[in-house]
């Protein structure tokens, strides 16, 4: 049997700050109208034939102009199965550095959060709210 689902892989971050809150963005609704929720981490697909690490901080330097600064801890594996898709999400919390500029065509606001602003808030991507009691 002939199996025509794409297998897609994901790195996302929780990016921290020197001052102990987690940055989240918006996703902007003109590039990404099918999503509900759209507070999200940082992050987006990898390229073929190189490592997570290059990913990861290719998509957080492309989003946010950020440098992630030390070893990220991976938190979280996720399967996420959608039609004719097998999204492979792997979640990161790590520390960065830098003064945030949005790639406004991606994303259209960020805020910095602490942990409890976090659990407060509405409008989560749903793959990372069932991960926030990891960090």
């Amino acid at each position: 049997m002939e199996n025509n689902i794409l297998l897609q892989v994901g790195v996302k971050i929780l990016l921290k700050n020197k001052d102990g809150k987690y940055l989240l963005i918006h996703r902007s609704a003109e590039k990404y109208p099918e999503v509900k929720d759209a507070w999200d981490i940082v992050g987006g697909r990898i390229n073929l034939g190189t490592s997570l690490m290059e990913n990861l901080s290719r998509e957080v330097f492309e989003e946010t102009k950020l440098k992630i600064v030390g070893e990220p801890k991976l938190i979280a594996a996720q399967d996420i199965l959608k039609t004719q898709r097998h999204i492979v999400r792997l979640t990161y919390v790590g520390e960065a550095e830098g003064k945030i500029v949005l790639d406004k065509t991606e994303n259209d606001d960020y805020k910095w959060l602490s942990k409890e602003e976090l659990l407060a808030l509405k409008g989560l991507d749903v793959y990372f709210a069932k991960i926030l009691n990891r960090i």
